[in-house]
């Protein structure tokens, strides 16, 4: 029987997409593939898979229960709707740190001398996840670092409450956002590390999955 067989795991990914006006807006490179690979990967264990995916043109399987968003407030009011439900939590998507903090009704027309635009924090999913998180869920966030990797990891796992974090840093050539392949490294809350090689990212996705059904 595969690990998963039954779980109720919930996922997010891709970007989110913050509105500056009508046309503009604040984004990233997230392309989606990673968290949408961890998505199929479950649903191919058993697992009742909601994925909660920003804008991405990766498509996903009709095994999957999928809820389109464009905004970090969208995701986080998504995911806080249905996370008491589910057994396993694996944030993946890459949300917006910051959006605009007034949104204009229309197109904001060029000009010469610059525009300033004033910003403010968007909702932290996983560190409100971290506060809600019920006896016997799994909750697993992401970090993508430039710098300090492993600190920088271990600093989030903790603050954030969660039991697994997935690091990935895009020092490592192949790894990161665009690419068809990913490079890891999972940590515990039991101070384990494990650190992966290059490959494509539906193995990764099955290396993240068997690290959840091994976490005790």
């Amino acid at each position: 029987m595969p690990e998963l067989e039954g779980k109720r795991v919930l996922i997010t990914a891709g970007p989110t997409q913050e509105p500056i006006d009508p046309v503009r807006y604040i984004g990233n490179r997230s392309t989606g593939k990673m968290g949408i690979a961890i998505a199929e990967a479950a649903a191919q264990q058993g697992a009742l898979v909601t994925l909660v995916c920003g804008p991405s043109s990766v498509e996903s399987s009709d095994s999957i229960k999928r809820i389109n968003v464009k905004t970090a407030q969208e995701m986080f009011d998504a995911v806080m709707e249905i996370e008491s439900e589910k057994d396993v939590l694996i944030l993946s998507a890459a949300v917006a740190d910051y959006r605009p903090k007034i949104v204009a009704d229309t197109k904001i027309k060029k000009k010469d001398n610059g525009l300033m635009i004033e910003l403010e924090s968007t909702p932290d999913i996983l560190a409100t996840l971290g506060t809600r998180k019920k006896a016997g869920q799994v909750l697993v966030g992401f970090a993508l670092e430039t710098d300090n990797e492993l600190e920088n990891a271990i600093d989030k796992l903790n603050r954030k409450n969660c039991d697994l974090l997935v690091l990935n840093s895009l020092q490592n050539e192949g790894a990161g956002f665009g690419h068809d392949t990913n490079r890891v490294s999972i940590l515990d809350r039991h101070n384990n590390i494990s650190n992966f090689e290059l490959k494509s990212k539906a193995e990764v996705a099955k290396d993240i999955l068997q690290a959840i059904t091994d976490y005790k």
